[in-house]
């Protein structure tokens, strides 16, 4: 079998801790960590997303052993179909219900800024890996929300300054109309502009 990156392993580590830090209060027999992986599994972010995260999840459970810190790892899953009202509707019943203890992954930046708010007032940990707009860690950030993988304050800043390095100096923005957009715009306007270069304009 081919071993999982430590970044995935890793992740299930980061959820036992935060799990260790908010059961200080909880009964001897509640030692189990209930792990949720919400995304897309039936849309456009399907196929980077979707049933390779939780097959993904999967493996990684076994991988450790089926626990973590001596918490017995538990994984259930729900497609979200890019919509914040089901999103939060899951979330909602994982946490008040289903005891969920961290959700994952969280394409859809829309629905990832919907859902830190739910955690943050309910409790739990996020950690998103699809979702990359970077008002979830600026504006919208909170103790328990964590971007994983990328966000688009690194991937602006990053390609943005090396094309305006390259003779790129001049900028029109196509922008997509959700807050993933309005996120990367922002932060694609403030890198060019940071490098000596210029947007004249954009449209949604």
């Amino acid at each position: 079998m081919q071993r999982i990156p430590l970044a995935i392993r890793a992740t299930l580590g980061v959820g036992a801790l935060a799990l260790g830090l908010h059961m200080s209060a909880a009964s001897a027999s509640d030692l189990e960590l209930t792990v949720g992986v919400l995304n897309d599994q039936s849309g456009p972010y399907a196929d980077v997303t979707g049933r390779g995260s939780v097959v993904a999840a999967e493996i990684a459970i076994e991988e450790v052993g089926g626990s973590v810190l001596g918490k017995k790892v538990k994984l259930v899953t729900a497609d979200h179909q890019n919509k914040v009202d089901i999103a939060s509707g899951i979330a909602t019943k994982w946490i008040d219900v289903d005891g969920v203890d961290v959700i994952l992954d969280v394409p859809n930046s829309g629905v990832l800024l919907a859902l830190q708010e739910i955690v943050r007032n309910k409790g739990g940990i996020l950690i998103a890996s699809g979702g990359g707009a970077s008002t979830f860690t600026g504006p919208a950030c909170s103790p328990y929300g964590f971007q994983w993988t990328y966000d688009t304050y690194s991937t602006a800043t990053a390609i943005g300054s090396a094309i305006v390095r390259e003779g790129g100096k001049s900028w029109f923005f196509l922008q997509v109309d959700y807050a993933f957009g309005t996120a990367m715009a922002a932060d694609l306007k403030a890198a060019v502009t940071a490098a000596g270069g210029t947007v004249v304009g954009s449209v949604k």
